[in-house]
This record gives structure tokens, C-alpha cells and sequence, in this order.
């Protein structure tokens, strides 16, 4: 199953810092993201809990916490990342009477520590800030 929270997280906060003086609700960035604003809603509920967003009672619209450019990928993908989610998983119960199934855990559970590590890297050295110049320039 694709799971594209991140991605989504990515636009709202993108549409959000490019519109800074407008008050974007659920249902305008909803329609950018071609999406429910229910969607929109939970998503941007995990940005405000992490502080990257925020929104104050009875005005319509959310306002991005920081500059972009203090706003890394990875701080992003953290925040949407929901609890004992893992980018990699194992198949459950290889058969341990077989030379594969037996290691293959032990094998790709390394594999796919270095994966994480690497993208989780890449994702840190990257900001919204460089998002919005690919978008735009």
C-alpha cells in the first residue's frame, strides 16, 4: 500500500509558505492537493503538533511556524510518520527450515537500517526553502 502523507505534508507547507499573507483553509489546499479536506485536516493536525504549523481559534486558515528554509525534509516526514511505522518491513515468519528464510531477517533488517539511515540523511540535508525554488525558479 502507498502511503503518501509526506508527500501531502510537503504541498500543504509548500502552498502555505508560497500564500503566506492568505488564509489557507482545508478546503482551498484540498483542492491543490486534489484531496478531501478531512485528508487535509489530519495531516495538518501532525504539522501543528510538531510545530511547523499553527492556526488560532475562530480564524480560518494555517500559518507555517518557521522560515522554510529551518524546515528540513526530515522534520516533515517525522512529524506525518505514524508510531512504529516503518519505511522497510520484513514478511513475517520465513520458514526457518530453509537456508534463507532462516538469516534473511537478520540480513535485511541490516540492509534496511543502512536504507533508512541514508534517506533520513538526505531527507535532513534538504529544506522546504529548496522545495520552493525547484517549484518556482
Amino acid at each position: 500500500m502507498k502511503n503518501s502523507r509526506f508527500a501531502v505534508a510537503v504541498h500543504i507547507l509548500a502552498l502555505t509558505s508560497h500564500n503566506p499573507r492568505e488564509q489557507l483553509t482545508s478546503d482551498f489546499i484540498a483542492n491543490s492537493v486534489n484531496t478531501n479536506p478531512v485528508v487535509i485536516r489530519r495531516i495538518s493536525g501532525k504539522l501543528k503538533k510538531a510545530g511547523l504549523l499553527t492556526s488560532h481559534a475562530g480564524i480560518p486558515g494555517v500559518a507555517v511556524t518557521k522560515e522554510s528554509s529551518d524546515i528540513s525534509l526530515l522534520d516533515i516526514y517525522k512529524a506525518v510518520q505514524e508510531d512504529n511505522e516503518a519505511t522497510f518491513t520484513m514478511h513475517e515468519n520465513p520458514n526457518p527450515d530453509c537456508a534463507v528464510g532462516r538469516n534473511i531477517q537478520a540480513v535485511l533488517d541490516n540492509k534496511f537500517d543502512r536504507a533508512q539511515k541514508a534517506m533520513e540523511n538526505e531527507l535532513a540535508a534538504q529544506t522546504l526553502q529548496d522545495v520552493l525554488h525547484d517549484l518556482f525558479d
